[in-house]
């Protein structure tokens, strides 16, 4: 989710990333997302309508490409001519991405349950990508952890614990678009623009 209050990594929450040449981390920011659709969409807001409806009513379901972990917001004074001219590049050499989430998750010390990605391979190099396209970013505090929100804003019960990850979405689902977003916490995040991802495999 685009945060409202930190969140970045899932596994390994105590040991800080390699540190970008930026800012510190920060809400208001730019950042990238990819929505999840088709029926895995589906199936995923409904998880988050049941366990968290203000989430749910914020944003489609998505995973933050940068702007999380591995790379904090791009800097919110971008000029849109500059962000779109330095990052339309790198979508227009990326292919669409065939992912799968693995099991649910906790993020230690957090009352927060997501779907995670395997971080390596094609996420990771596009990711990689992004975070190298001339762009101003934050330092993101955590390693690049890919993940779609189950949970975000109510406390976990043990009941509600234990229904989160016995949850399964396991069906294949492509990525085949990014798109762009201002956040500036508390105010709703603003749709900048979208970017396809029209690369050769």
């Amino acid at each position: 989710a685009l945060p409202r209050r930190a969140v970045s990594s899932a596994a390994t929450l105590d040991r800080p990333a390699a540190t970008p040449p930026t800012a510190r981390m920060s809400t208001n920011g730019i950042f990238i997302t990819a929505e999840l659709t088709g029926p895995v969409g589906a199936q995923v807001r409904d998880l988050q309508l049941r366990f968290d409806p203000k989430l749910a009513n914020e944003l489609p379901p998505h995973i933050t490409i940068l702007g999380s972990s591995g790379a904090g917001p791009i800097s919110p004074d971008t000029p849109l001519p500059l962000l779109r001219a330095q990052l339309a590049p790198v979508a227009e050499a990326s292919p669409p991405l065939h992912l799968t989430f693995q099991r649910p998750l906790r993020f230690l010390g957090r009352e927060i349950v997501v779907l995670p990605i395997d971080p390596h391979g094609p996420i990771r190099a596009l990711h990689e990508r992004l975070k190298t396209a001339g762009l101003s970013y934050a330092i993101a505090r955590y390693p690049f952890t890919p993940h779609c929100t189950l949970n975000f804003y109510p406390q976990l019960t043990t009941a509600s614990l234990r229904a989160l990850l016995a949850v399964r979405v396991e069906e294949p689902f492509t990525i085949n678009r990014l798109r762009v977003y201002h956040t500036r916490a508390p105010q709703p995040p603003t749709h900048l623009f979208d970017l396809p991802l029209t690369g050769g495999g």
